[in-house]
């Protein structure tokens, strides 16, 4: 029995022995836990830039939405608020709508501004023809609005209504606010401070450059020349999710 006990006290002297030999440095081994805790709490999703859509195999009289073809523009669209001349909200989305060939001339002119140092913002897309006839009801004058009877270029599809903004978001100074009408906002106004004479300039000529023109009475309408043409649509969109 004193031999059993010998030999007990014995196996508990060396593995207290062995344990002892390997001293634990406390300090790392907190360390790594916290390090580990802390990767195990951060999970690094991977970057997803987003698909663009193609306009491959689409008609040019195709509507489609620009923003699914482009992340280079800036929107403000003013119909969709209440704030513009009508003083009421009459587009269901905040949303710009043109036909391809549209799209595609306003992608291009866009890229001539970014090298410019600044880039299109959007006031107006395409323009449902019910919401002409409220315009017309409000300004019937065809200097300033469209007779819907006839139809707009907005309402075909192939007309916005823009800006300038900095690469930063800034707009440019154009003179007067969206949507005046009055002698301030017309093309051939040149009683204006220089600086905004320039800005005018720089919009219409890079604009006309692609095709588009403009008209007289609004420093912020252009029409694509190849949508002169086109019927007036009676698309109407879907509002994003």
């Amino acid at each position: 029995m004193k031999k059993l006990f010998l030999v007990i006290l014995t196996v508990i002297f060396c593995s207290c022995k062995q344990k002892a030999d390997k001293p634990v440095n406390a300090a790392a081994a907190v360390t790594k836990s916290i390090d580990e805790v802390v990767a195990d709490s951060i999970s690094v999703e991977p970057v997803h830039k987003r698909v663009l859509k193609s306009f491959e195999g689409l008609a040019d009289t195709t509507f489609v939405r620009l923003a699914d073809y482009s992340d280079d523009f800036v929107y403000d669209m003013r119909y969709a608020t209440e704030n513009n001349f009508l003083k009421a909200k009459v587009y269901d989305c905040a949303e710009c709508y043109t036909r391809v060939k549209t799209a595609k001339a306003l992608i291009e002119a866009n890229k001539a501004f970014m090298g410019k140092g600044t880039k299109i913002k959007f006031f107006d897309c395409y323009r449902p023809n019910s919401v002409q006839y409220k315009m017309w009801e409000i300004v019937p004058n065809p200097q300033y609005v469209a007779n819907p009877i006839k139809g707009s270029i907005h309402n075909k599809g192939g007309a916005v209504d823009i800006t300038l903004v900095d690469l930063d978001g800034n707009e440019l100074h154009m003179g007067t606010d969206f949507d005046f009408f009055g002698k301030k906002a017309y093309h051939d106004n040149l009683d204006l401070p220089q600086n905004i004479l320039d800005n005018r300039k720089l919009l219409k000529e890079t604009m006309e450059a692609f095709g588009f023109w403009s008209i007289r009475t609004e420093w912020w309408h252009y029409n694509l020349s190849a949508a002169s043409n086109d019927k007036v649509a009676n698309f109407r969109w879907d509002c994003e999710d």
